[in-house]
């Protein structure tokens, strides 16, 4: 009689998350995979799936815990100003310490272009992060913590495509100064 073999799913999903951020979807291979995740494939399509689904788990919970993350430490701060400030900085923080950037922005590239079911994560984590901001900043507009615009959306495109830069530029020239350097700045031009 087969064993059952049992495990944490979620510490699975956590180490394949890893493989995943490492070498990407298309350059993890299931040896990878099984590996870090300490079953054999077989136990892998008994009760996940295939690499694709896997790597939807993936994906799905590396987006929910920084939903999750950005909910919880925004949420204590009552300037929204402040909050914006601090979501920057973490942005900065994140993208010039994580030594595979971002993974939700590495599968944008990577698989999101012809993957629906990727796309349509990637897209929810993006618009909760517009939805995130723009809150903040329509609040901070209305109480004149933001003086500077009345256009809230367009700062939020603004903001949010500065991390896209960020992180293209980190990748590229390795160089947290620079990063900092332009989060510095944008955070001055917010409290014009």
């Amino acid at each position: 009689m087969a064993r059952n073999v049992e495990f944490d799913e979620q510490l699975a999903i956590s180490k394949a998350m890893d493989v995943f951020w490492k070498k990407g979807y298309n350059g993890a291979s299931m040896r990878d995979l099984t590996e870090a995740m300490g079953i054999n494939s077989s136990s892998l399509y008994n009760t996940i799936g295939d690499k694709h689904q896997l790597f939807i788990k993936c994906i799905k919970h590396y987006t929910e815990s920084r939903m999750e993350a950005a909910k919880k430490q925004l949420h204590q701060i009552s300037s929204p100003l402040k909050a914006i400030e601090k979501y920057i900085n973490a942005s900065a923080y994140t993208i010039t310490t994580e030594p595979n950037s971002c993974l939700a922005i590495k599968t944008t590239f990577e698989v999101a272009t012809f993957d629906v079911e990727v796309q349509k994560i990637i897209k929810s984590d993006n618009e909760f992060t517009y939805q995130l901001l723009i809150g903040l900043i329509k609040k901070a507009i209305d109480i004149q913590e933001i003086k500077f615009t009345k256009d809230a959306e367009m700062l939020t495109d603004y903001i949010i495509n500065h991390f896209t830069g960020w992180h293209e530029s980190f990748i590229i020239h390795q160089d947290k100064t620079r990063i900092k350097k332009t989060a510095k700045f944008l955070i001055e031009q917010l409290n014009k």
